[in-house]
């Protein structure tokens, strides 16, 4: 075992299910992915060695962040990062892990417009070029691309993040399942992209996230951390 597992387990405040049974979009082979935010005890920051940023496991499919990484990355309006913080499937939460979904939407800004435009953008090239170079189509990269065109508009729009599509779970499953042609897929990607560049045009969201707030909630974290008596992980 990792020599953080540990601490991990201890110092967990929010861990969830994302992936496809986040999404609705499961089947009955699904994998269960889980993402997990930790704080580290603050006195092992005072050590040469820090903390990790993240750690995979211990379980199958399972990574954490360590709190101040994943601060971090949904400042910057990391898609993956800010599905974790509003997952519907939370299976372990603390009250501090309370704190951070309280003070989620401070991550939020018009930064998104660009974090999803320009993975979804990425991945369209990718498919359109591998279709024209080979004649085949990763289905499932198409439907998480459309997924995520989708899911731009919606935090744009509402200022929100969007996680579970079960209203479109038969498209979507239908696009996986390479049952529509690949014309069709880039006509509905084309239509995705320009409703999101609509919602960049007039977002509801800020320009800039509030940094303020969630320098708060680090010092908060932090504080409260001097508490934890914890050794440093040693190597074996």
């Amino acid at each position: 075992m990792d020599a953080w597992h540990g601490l991990v387990e201890r110092y967990t405040i929010l861990s969830v299910v994302v992936g496809s049974r986040a999404y609705g979009l499961d089947g009955p082979d699904s994998d269960t992915d889980r993402r997990g935010v930790f704080a580290a005890p603050t006195r092992l920051f005072w050590h040469l060695d820090k903390p990790p940023t993240h750690v995979d496991g211990p379980r199958h499919e399972e990574f954490s962040w360590e709190v101040e990484r994943l601060c971090a990355l949904a400042l910057t309006a990391n898609p993956t990062v800010l599905e974790c913080l509003w997952s519907p499937l939370v299976e372990r939460i603390t009250p501090l892990g309370h704190r951070l979904l309280a003070v989620r939407e401070s991550f939020l800004s018009q930064r998104a417009a660009d974090t999803y435009g320009r993975y979804a953008a990425d991945q369209f090239a990718k498919l359109t070029g591998h279709f024209e170079r080979t004649g085949e189509v990763r289905w499932k990269q198409a439907m998480h691309m459309l997924r995520l065109l989708r899911a731009g508009s919606h935090v744009l729009e509402t200022g929100q993040v969007l996680v579970d599509v079960r209203d479109e779970r038969d498209l979507l499953l239908s696009v996986k399942c390479g049952e529509l042609p690949f014309e069709r897929v880039q006509a509905m990607a084309r239509e995705r992209t320009a409703r999101l560049a609509a919602a960049a045009a007039a977002p509801v969201l800020p320009a800039e996230p509030d940094r303020a707030a969630i320098d708060a909630f680090l010092l908060e974290v932090r504080a409260a951390g001097l508490a934890w008596t914890e050794p440093a992980p040693t190597s074996t």
